[in-house]
């Protein structure tokens, strides 16, 4: 699709009039009447305003001329996993596993290597071969490229080990120490838990990035601990295969 067109549907999919939109991104209707007509093409700023309204990516908005990867782990990149700044901006460098809360999350290639290759072995790609490629294709990625020169990166591993060190502080029974965490997203691990009233509640935001990790039980059986947590809280908690049965262990403010 075209740009004009892919305004034209997103403007009526969203229920708004041509004078309704010119209001929300501070041109006339006059503009959208000629973006919508192909006279013309929003400039960037209003891109970026339109970006945001109708939560789609400027490269969506353009038509899709390019081909976008997360300069960081190599995944083709959708609306759907594209990263987002702290005002709600598309990043379009990365996915909102790599980069989450203007924050990197990755600062270590081999655990991010580790990370991927879990998702990506299958028996006609064996981890072997998963490790390799990956070996071979993250140093290509802009993000390898200047990690040097990347702000923030030892002040985000002394977050990290500094969680680790509360998680562990906690003394769980059963539960193995933390070494490693990894970036996790909401609507992957966030389970519904019965509190004792009966009702059940979730903890997470489906959309927001947290640090965690899951760790078999020392006492063995078919349950694991899960952690997940940010700089608000920790929550620990255990469940059985595909996360059934969650039960809650711990939730702790910091």
């Amino acid at each position: 699709m075209e740009t004009k067109d892919i305004i034209f549907e997103l403007r009526t999919k969203n229920g708004l009039s041509q004078d309704e939109l010119a209001e929300k991104v501070f041109v006339t209707r006059q503009a959208v009447s000629r973006w919508e007509n192909g006279e013309t093409t929003p400039n960037t700023e209003t891109l970026k305003l339109l970006s945001k309204l109708f939560d789609v990516s400027i490269n969506t908005l353009l038509g899709s001329p390019r081909q976008l990867i997360c300069q960081c782990c190599g995944m083709p990149l959708e609306d759907s996993n594209i990263s987002k700044e702290k005002n709600g901006l598309f990043n379009e460098e990365y996915c909102k596993w790599c980069y989450a809360d203007g924050e990197y999350m990755y600062h270590n290639m081999d655990d991010l290597i580790d990370v991927c290759v879990n998702h990506m072995a299958s028996e006609n790609f064996p981890p072997e071969q998963a490790k390799k490629y990956m070996q071979e294709m993250l140093p290509k990625l802009n993000y390898w490229k200047q990690y040097t020169n990347l702000a923030g990166a030892e002040k985000f591993e002394e977050f990290k080990k500094k969680l680790i060190e509360e998680i562990n502080a906690l003394n769980i029974e059963g539960m193995p120490k933390v070494e490693k965490l990894n970036a996790l997203v909401g609507g992957y691990i966030n389970l519904e838990y019965r509190l004792p009233d009966g009702k059940k509640v979730k903890f997470l935001d489906d959309s927001a990035t947290y640090l965690g990790t899951q760790l078999e039980c020392e006492f063995g059986g078919n349950r694991c601990f899960g952690v997940a947590a940010n700089m608000d809280f920790i929550l620990v908690s255990t469940y059985e295969e595909n996360g059934e049965n969650p039960e809650l262990v711990v939730y702790k403010k910091r």
